[in-house]
């Protein structure tokens, strides 16, 4: 009876030997388990994150680009009303021109304005004035007492310019020193420019923001 016993006692402890082995098992399948599915759902966040980072970034890009190509359409537009607005403007400029050069007392009266404002503006000294050969003979009968008015106590000399021109006025120093161009030649240049500049200020005043259009 003793031996049975003591089989019996040993095969109690196997057993619970083998329980406890068990639970451990049990407990480190579980951990394991816990374990790897955090590090699949930490693998699956990062993944996850990374997509929409890349998706981000694309649609950046995507918006830039869309972005550099209506800047750079708008830009063609401004450029071409720009040159349109400069253009139609000079026509009309230019036409009203010629109908002030076939008004004889009114384009009288200009040239002798513009003589006036050129010898106010130009160094002290003898002046000469030259205009289109039609417009010397109009104004040589009564030269005298117009450069008297429009410059008084100076000498003025009228002569023939030695360019075509359309009309206006060039009075310059007798030695060349200086001078004013109001020909209608120089006159529509000066204009082009500034035209130009102020249609160019319009049209940005009144367009969007172009920096808004690439970073918006």
């Amino acid at each position: 009876m003793e031996a049975g016993a003591q089989v019996s006692q040993l095969e109690q402890a196997l057993l619970q030997q083998a329980e406890t082995l068990a639970r451990e098992l049990l407990q480190n399948a579980e951990s394991a388990r816990t374990r790897m599915l955090a590090e699949s759902a930490e693998k699956l966040k990062l993944a996850g994150e990374h997509e929409v980072l890349a998706a981000k970034v694309e649609a950046e890009r995507l918006v830039r680009r869309q972005g550099q190509a209506a800047e750079t359409r708008l830009a063609a537009e401004l450029d071409r009303l720009r040159w349109a607005l400069t253009e139609s403007t000079l026509s009309e400029v230019k036409s009203a021109f010629r109908k002030l050069a076939h008004d004889e007392a009114r384009y009288l009266g200009v040239l002798e304005a513009w003589l006036a404002a050129a010898a106010q503006a130009l160094p002290p000294g003898d002046l000469v004035a030259e205009v289109r050969p039609d417009d010397e003979k109009r104004l040589a009968p009564a030269w005298s007492e117009l450069a008297a008015r429009a410059a008084p106590g100076r000498t003025v000399t009228l002569a023939s310019l030695g360019h075509p021109s359309e009309g206006g006025i060039r009075v310059r120093m007798a030695d060349n020193r200086a001078r004013l161009d109001q020909t209608f030649e120089a006159r529509h240049a000066r204009l082009a420019d500034e035209l130009a500049r102020v249609a160019m200020e319009r049209l940005f005043a009144s367009a969007p923001d172009l920096g808004t259009l690439v970073h918006g």
